[in-house]
């Protein structure tokens, strides 16, 4: 998405323009409710307008009831509502039962960006051209040859999901020392539906859930839109911070203790850490004392060494659900997921599954199969990291010539970086100029101003973004 300058010489006036510009960002909700508008001087600076053009946009924003105006705070996007809806009294947010951050789905609705726009530095998914479109072309039309085609079309499929995916998933899993029968794995529609149906079969709304911070902003917002009580617990390079956990499980009254931890294990989003083994085997130890289950989020995880330790595979899948997908490196729109678990719980998860989307489509789990049993996703995926490690190195390069520092290691797709001013602002800046961040307040749990944002390796290494970076933080 790029965006053109206000015109002096167009057939509206700047001020309609500039609401116009505001206007559309709302509603493509790029601007969530919550958010709060650059104040006047500032957008005039940015603008190259008057502050009386400024003010004159505000108030027709305030006219069309998209933004609001706080007393000695500024202008806030609004919450749109339905028609005839009331207004909820909002409970007032605290430590220890956070909100969700207001922008999580702005950070998704972003991915849902038109063909052929600038790359997206903030954006969670690979290029459209690293991906192999011929190969998944070729295992469509043979899993869909011959009479195959009416069963895997015409009628429901396995409610865990099909059952040559999952014999495939678990020699799959073999390797990274997850064992697994194929009576053990559900399929699901991407990783995020895999957590849900876990969330949804072992937690009720109120109860009180461990997740990382920083972590990913969608998981809080969907934990958040069920009703649960988060805790967010310290990440560091090798793992959650299990002093600061265990002070925090034993703060709570004996009812509220956590019953569940949702956690990447490896290349955590949005750090890029792993676990290290000596802290995962502390961590099962700390679940094991408390009674609580861990679902470990591995969906960056093919892009991952095998030898780095997941918990599953140390557990056993006793007190730990292993969940992953194929989208990020495969096909975004096919959200072939699944997740592997105990007996039980499985059992349990697929009555959940049923109650909310049946099953999962046969035909482009066929295929993923098909691509897994003749060893043509391991070639992908081998071709995508090797073209992953160099655009790494050069968006790092590019990051610090330009006098930016990262504060964890790069690793992985995603990279966490410090700008040395608040990433919220920068990103309203940014986006002037047409380009899309994800700021760090998204990744915590409480939203916080801090001058820390998440970029994919893949979409950054053009010197030109960290240079626009460096000039709109000079420029603040």
């Amino acid at each position: 998405m790029t965006t053109s300058l206000l015109s002096r010489h167009a057939h509206t006036t700047l001020t309609e323009q500039l609401a116009g510009r505001f206007a559309e960002r709302i509603h493509q909700r790029l601007l969530a409710p919550g958010s709060r508008l650059p104040s006047v001087r500032e957008c005039a600076r940015r603008h190259g307008v008057s502050t009386h053009t400024v003010v004159a946009a505000y108030d027709q924003l305030l006219a069309m009831g998209l933004v609001e105006a706080r007393r000695q705070r500024g202008f806030f996007v609004r919450e749109t509502r339905q028609p005839n809806t009331p207004a909820a009294h909002p409970e007032p947010a605290s430590p220890s039962r956070p909100t969700a951050p207001v922008s999580a789905t702005a950070l998704a609705r972003g991915m849902f960006q038109l063909p052929g726009a600038r790359p997206m530095p903030g954006l969670g998914t690979l290029p459209v051209e690293w991906l192999d479109l011929p190969m998944m072309a070729r295992a469509l039309r043979r899993v869909a040859s011959g009479s195959q085609l009416e069963a895997l079309t015409l009628r429901y499929g396995e409610p865990a999901g099909d059952s040559r995916l999952r014999q495939a998933l678990s020699i799959w899993l073999a390797e990274i020392g997850v064992t697994a029968s194929a009576t053990q794995i559900v399929t699901t529609s991407g990783a995020i539906q895999a957590l849900d149906l876990l969330t949804r079969t072992l937690l009720r709304p109120g109860d009180t859930v461990l997740v990382d911070e920083p972590g990913w902003s969608v998981e809080y917002a969907r934990l958040a839109a069920l009703g649960m009580r988060m805790l967010p617990v310290p990440r560091g390079d090798e793992g959650p911070d299990l002093a600061a956990m265990q002070r925090m499980i034993e703060a709570q009254p004996p009812a509220d203790r956590p019953r569940l931890y949702v956690t990447v294990p490896v290349l955590h989003n949005p750090t890029g850490a792993s676990l290290s083994l000596g802290h995962a085997h502390r961590l099962l130890q700390l679940a094991q004392s408390h009674d609580f289950h861990i679902v470990e989020d591995d969906a960056c995880g093919a892009l991952a060494a095998p030898h780095l330790p997941r918990l599953s595979a140390l557990d056993g899948l006793q007190r730990t659900a292993y969940v992953s997908s194929f989208s990020k490196v495969l096909a975004p729109q096919w959200r072939v997921g699944y997740f592997a678990a105990s007996p039980a719980l499985v059992e349990r998860a697929i009555d959940t599954k049923l109650l909310t989307n049946l099953t999962t489509p046969a035909l482009c789990e066929q295929a993923i199969a098909h691509c897994l049993e003749n060893g043509l996703l391991r070639r992908h995926i081998e071709r995508v990291t090797h073209r992953l490690d160099a655009a790494r190195a050069r968006s790092v390069r590019a990051a610090e010539a330009a006098g930016f520092r990262f504060a964890a290691p790069p690793r992985g797709l995603f990279g966490w970086v410090d700008v040395g001013m608040d990433t919220e602002r920068l990103s309203h800046t940014m986006l002037d100029d047409g380009w899309f961040l994800a700021p760090g307040t998204l990744f915590f749990a409480t939203p916080r101003p801090t001058p820390l944002m998440r970029i994919n390796f893949a979409t950054t290494q053009d010197p030109r973004f960290w240079q626009a970076v460096a000039s709109a933080v000079r420029g603040a």
